[in-house]
């Protein structure tokens, strides 16, 4: 018994450490571990060291720190916002807030309307008429040469050349261009008009759950209940009876022309336009390129296989060719409204008060400049990461799912 083999499913790792630690070492997870460990360390102790020595350098020079000063009445004259200011009395934390919505007003339409902009022209590209083709590529090939910046000062030069309010464009007393902006009426916000826009998003949620039910009873039986009317009665229909009921308040605030300027209505600044203009104009360029693309991946026998069937070119292109285009299209797209939004930073140049601006001025003010730095580099970030969030939600959702 003595001579006998050891049953090898009986065996142990026990031995001397060294050779436990080479048997530990050869092993890939083990030593991505580690050297994960090791990179991390070395990550928190530079960080460590630069808050330190940027911690006594200040103390050093008596500036001070910490976001304090947020709760501090600003002074800073700002020419438009979305949420009400006072220079007198609000605070430089109001005043970035203020400059973050403004950031968002632009970046949100600015992808908006890129999108569709681009679409069309991306589409445009591949038209089979020889005029339409090239004017789209022409566009592409111009506005994606000319720099951004550029472009911006541009649009800025060309709204500033618009007549004085007096000599202005105007559209039956209630919408007016001049060289002071983008003058229209704006409603009297009521009561009522709250429960109407909740009836509304109600109308919303319960038309998305009508369509559902919808894909699955063709899923069961063949047959799709109709959507478009039940989604017409609940988002609109709905909201316009709670509206009735309440009393139907319509109420507008009209601009008029008073001395050298307007007063009333809303304004949208010849800065917000050309910001906006130009950031879409140029954008465009780009998303153009990226549907172009999209859609010459498709393979040609679904253009084929579309019109075999009787459809016509441009149905196949809405409901077979551009679906599968998306899987190509969504990547760089995410990149394109990425940059949108960064550009946005580009406001300063032609004086529209975004993040950026109104921070700088902030940290001129108060001194804190690492603050103010830190406050835009987290605004951007936080931008950034949900446009990427949802656009990785929405490609994924879309994807092919082979079954």
């Amino acid at each position: 018994m003595s001579g006998a083999k050891a049953d090898p499913r009986f065996a142990t790792t026990a031995g001397p450490p060294r050779r436990r630690m080479q048997l530990r070492w050869s092993d890939p997870n083990f030593r991505n571990l580690v050297w994960q460990i090791v990179v991390v360390g070395l990550v928190v102790l530079v960080i460590g060291y630069l808050v330190g020595n940027t911690s006594r350098n200040l103390a050093a020079r008596n500036i001070a720190t910490g976001f304090a000063f947020l709760g501090r009445v600003a002074g800073i004259p700002i020419g438009e916002s979305l949420i009400p200011y006072d220079p007198a009395t609000s605070t430089y934390g109001r005043a970035l807030w203020i400059g973050v919505l403004n950031t968002l007003k632009v970046a949100i339409v600015g992808i908006i309307l890129a999108t569709i902009l681009g679409t069309l022209v991306g589409v445009g590209r591949l038209s089979k008429n020889w005029l339409l083709a090239r004017i789209t590529a022409v566009y592409v090939e111009v506005l994606r040469d000319v720099p951004l910046l550029l472009q911006l000062l541009f649009w800025y030069m060309a709204l500033q050349s618009l007549p004085a309010p007096k000599q202005s464009f105007h559209l039956l007393d209630y919408v007016y261009l001049s060289n002071r902006g983008f003058k229209l009426p704006v409603l009297v916000w009521q009561e009522a008009h709250s429960w109407a826009a909740l009836a509304a998003l109600a109308g919303i949620v319960l038309t998305w759950l009508w369509a559902r039910l919808a894909t699955r009873r063709q899923e069961l039986t063949g047959r799709r209940p109709p959507v478009w009317p039940v989604a017409l009665l609940l988002i609109v229909g709905l909201p316009v009876v709670v509206w009735a009921t309440l009393g139907a308040p319509f109420t507008l605030d009209k601009p008029v022309l008073r001395g050298f300027n307007f007063q009333g209505g809303a304004t949208l600044s010849p800065e917000y336009g050309a910001l906006t203009l130009g950031l879409i104009i140029y954008t465009a360029a780009y998303i153009a390129e990226i549907v172009r693309s999209g859609i010459l991946a498709v393979p040609n026998g679904q253009w084929e296989a579309g019109g075999a069937i009787g459809l016509h070119r441009g149905a196949v292109l809405r409901r077979i060719v551009l679906p599968q285009a998306m899987r190509v299209i969504i990547p760089p797209l995410t990149s394109e409204y990425l940059n949108l939004t960064k550009n946005s930073s580009l406001a300063v140049a032609i004086g529209y008060q975004d993040v950026v601006s109104i921070a700088n001025t902030t940290l001129n003010q108060t001194g804190q400049a690492i603050e103010g730095i830190a406050y835009i580099m987290a605004v951007y970030l936080t931008i950034s990461l949900s446009i990427s969030l949802f656009m990785n939600w929405y490609n994924a959702h879309i994807a092919l799912v082979e079954r």
